[in-house]
Parts: structure tokens; sequence; C-alpha cells
């Protein structure tokens, strides 16, 4: 005889059908991609970067108002805010010192948080659309040589920050060797920002005039590598 059919088991096979749907590395990219797309509005619509130079309260003080800044930063960046305008904002209101601290701060903590949504909600779906022969040759890079390839694009302006953080999470690269990357590459460019902002009340200061060298050089020798780290990528991707 035939065991009669539990009256729950179609929803049950439904609840999971459903679950395996919403759970899909598509459904997940779709979240991601709806993520940004608020998170840029957001940026548009309110830009916060000036809440942070010019409506900081004035309340705020001492090593609070850094750890506050740094983590107001890590969102912001998340959001697409553009760093300059966040470093220039924390030397203006904190000084070089402070204000460097709390910059390399929020940008470890953005880079985290970017390259966690990126791991766990992108990463499945967009290593099935690496068939470029460039995406090809910078994910074997990143996957290869992580902390290596990391610290060029910090320490080299020219990629934009957002784009590197989800470029490495789709990649095999670990937590670790990205922050630590991240952390150290940005150092020198950020503060040189930061002590542009710092000054810019003194815009004939050797201090600024030197900042500004700084940010005008390594842009220029970053545009140098972008260009030759193109023809690499390419000889890579053939080869592959």
């Amino acid at each position: 005889m035939f065991e009669p059919v539990p009256a729950d088991r179609p929803a049950g096979g439904l609840v999971v059908r459903c679950t395996r749907l919403l759970l899909s590395p598509w459904s997940r990219l779709s979240l991601l991609v709806a993520l940004l797309l608020a998170a840029a509005s957001t940026m548009l619509l309110f830009e916060p970067q000036r809440l942070l130079a010019s409506g900081w309260p004035p309340q705020l003080t001492g090593s609070a108002a850094v750890m506050l800044f740094a983590l107001a930063y890590g969102v912001c960046t998340v959001a697409f805010v553009p760093r300059p305008l966040l470093n220039l904002a924390a030397g203006a209101l904190f000084g070089a010192q402070a204000g460097l601290a709390a910059a390399i701060a929020g940008t470890v903590l953005g880079a985290g948080v970017s390259f966690m949504l990126g791991r766990v909600l992108g990463q499945d779906a967009l290593r099935t659309l690496l068939r470029g022969k460039w995406l090809r040759a910078a994910d074997g890079l990143l996957s290869r040589h992580g902390f290596r390839s990391m610290l060029a694009l910090r320490l080299f302006p020219g990629v934009p920050f957002a784009a590197a953080n989800y470029c490495a999470a789709t990649s095999r690269m670990g937590y670790p060797p990205f922050l630590l990357a991240t952390g150290i590459g940005s150092i020198p460019n950020t503060a040189a920002y930061v002590v542009a902002g710092g000054s810019a009340s003194s815009p004939t200061s050797p201090v600024f005039l030197a900042a500004m060298a700084f940010i005008v050089l390594s842009g220029a020798g970053g545009a140098v590598v972008a260009w030759r780290r193109r023809h690499r990528l390419g000889a890579a991707g053939d080869a592959a």
C-alpha cells in the first residue's frame, strides 16, 4: 500500500524553490545593483560630502569626532562620494595628523564594506562574465598576486576606488591582503589631499604647493603606469 502524501509537502517544496531563487547568484547580483543604485542616488540628491565639510556639528571635537568622521567617510565611499573631496574635508576639519588617521580609517572601512558586498552578492554571477581577455588577465593577477596588485592600484591613482573594490571582490583575493594593501597603498595620495585641505587657507604656502605638486605628479605617474599595464594585460589575456 502507498502512504498518503503529507498535505504540507507542496508548500514546503514551494518554499525551497523560492529560497533557492532568492539566493541564486543572479538574484544576489540584482540586489547588489539595486543597493549601489540607491547609494549613488542618495549621494546625488543629498551631497553628504557637504555635510562633512561645512555642516559638521561644532560641539563634536577630539577623538570622538575623528572616529565619527571616519565612520561617515566609510559610508560615503560606499555611496560613491569621491574620496578626494572627503580627504580635503578631513584636512580642513582636523588638520594633517588627525585628518590623515580619519581618512585612512574611513578608506579601509569603506573598501572593506564594498569588498564584502561584492564578494557575498556579486562574485558568483560576475565570475561567469569573465570572458574578455583583459578581464581574465586582471582576475588572474588579483587572484595570484592579490596584495602586490592591489597595492599598485592604490599607490597609483587612475583606477576608481569603487571599481577596484568590486574587481577585487570578484577575484579570489582574500580579505586580509585586500585590506592591508588598501591601508598601506592609500597613505601617500590620501596624505597629499589631507595636507592640501589643511593648508587650503594659505594657497601660496610651501606646504600647500608641495601637496598639490605631489597630487599632479602622482596622477601623471598613474596614467603612465595604467598605459603600460594595458599592454601587459592584453598580452596576458592572449596567453590565457
